[in-house]
């Protein structure tokens, strides 16, 4: 791939994606698009880029966008977050929920599942412990987007290979929430009965998904330079109802991007809200920049 190809994909990924392609990952970038090379008939990667320039919002375009984009998860990964899930927000939420008895849960980078999946499990196991009589009633909502269709697809089928399903699931629930089909596992019916999948793309507007209780957006900031950080996470805010929480990656965090949102102290990576600064002026360094 020449350098100015090279360049064209990395400004093209950027708008289309937020994804932040440093030039010593050309490599990377050949790698994951000669498949669509393959897939499309085409020549070469010099042929993929001409294309995209003369029809950029191509089915190869799209398809393009999506090797691109990491799709690395496991399920219950960092297990932190889900023991604030189970400890600290699903408490508090059902009883300051207690009249309405729903609760709505986006996960916002769901890749192939197994964030939700890991969700709707420990929503389960909740339920049926000691302290699973808050739950009695309630209707739990969990939304699950990617920008990338194909995993989405994955997602739905929640069928998993041995490997997939020996990274961080718990054997008894191995047992307990799949099915064996072949040498793959399949998520219960009843569990992908608890999500839903829907294709997004973080740059779009967030407006239509309306108001969520809890928002899992962990590793993806990550791929984002901090304008784009700064403005997901500031249209990510006005979703999420004022006692709710926002979830992200360990290595990401709001400070320094925003102030539309404060650390819950002493759980890493937990964010709530916050609500002093929703009314102030936004500081010169964290305007938002608006998606190309």
């Amino acid at each position: 791939m020449s350098p100015g190809d090279f360049d064209f994909l990395r400004r093209y990924l950027h708008e289309r994606s937020g994804l932040v392609l440093n030039a010593e990952k050309q490599y990377l970038a050949e790698s994951r698009l000669m498949p669509v090379v393959r897939k499309h008939g085409l020549i070469s990667l010099a042929d993929l880029v001409t294309r995209i320039r003369m029809m950029p919002a191509s089915e190869l375009a799209i398809d393009t966008v999506e090797a691109m984009t990491t799709n690395e998860t496991f399920f219950f990964r960092d297990k932190i977050p889900f023991e604030h899930f189970r400890d600290t927000m699903l408490p508090a939420l059902t009883a300051a929920r207690d009249r309405d008895r729903r609760l709505r849960i986006w996960c916002a980078a769901a890749s192939t599942g197994q964030e939700p999946y890991s969700l709707a499990m420990a929503i389960r196991e909740l339920a049926m412990s000691a302290r699973g009589g808050a739950l009695n009633g309630f209707r739990i909502d969990i939304l699950a987007t990617d920008l990338s269709g194909d995993v989405l697809e994955r997602a739905r089928a929640g069928t998993y290979s041995q490997f997939e399903v020996q990274r961080g699931l718990p054997i008894q629930m191995l047992l307990k929430y799949f099915t064996q089909v072949g040498d793959a596992w399949q998520v219960s019916s009843d569990l992908r009965a608890m999500v839903q999948f829907r294709t997004l793309n973080l740059l779009n507007d967030f407006a239509p998904l309306g108001k969520f209780d809890i928002v899992f957006c962990r590793n993806v900031l990550i791929y984002f330079d901090q304008p784009t950080k700064t403005q997901v996470l500031n249209r990510m805010a006005p979703q999420i109802a004022d006692d709710g929480y926002l979830v992200l990656g360990a290595a990401e965090t709001v400070v320094g991007l925003t102030h539309a949102f404060k650390p819950v102290p002493d759980k890493r990576g937990l964010y709530a809200p916050n609500l002093a600064a929703r009314d102030a002026p936004a500081r010169p360094g964290l305007v938002q920049r608006r998606a190309l």
